[in-house]
């Protein structure tokens, strides 16, 4: 079965191209976490900042698309099924949340 991925490749070619300041970042997780937005165990949010924000832990990819893999990336943690469940609200999150930025 062909499917058209051309949407979520621009999408992503966009979250790429896309810069966000360290407050924008911090806003995003307070926003899932605390604000509730996504419905996540509140506990990661200190790993999925730590992901984006320690040299050690950070991945070569800023922005849209690099906090996006440190929510997938924490969200490992998680046991398969809540892991999925997890990763999937993920992306309806960030693509409400991003596209009112771009």
């Amino acid at each position: 079965m062909q499917r058209n991925f051309e949407p979520m490749r621009k999408q992503v070619e966009t979250w790429q191209r896309s810069e966000l300041t360290d407050v924008e970042v911090k806003v995003v997780i307070y926003e899932a976490f605390v604000e509730g937005k996504l419905e996540a165990l509140k506990h990661l949010a200190r790993a999925v900042n730590d992901v984006y924000f320690e040299p050690s832990m950070r991945n070569s990819s800023q922005g849209p698309s690099g906090l996006s893999n440190a929510f997938t990336s924490t969200f490992k943690q998680l046991d398969p099924i809540p892991q999925f469940e997890t990763t999937a609200k993920l992306g309806e999150f960030l693509q409400a949340r991003f596209s009112q930025s771009f």
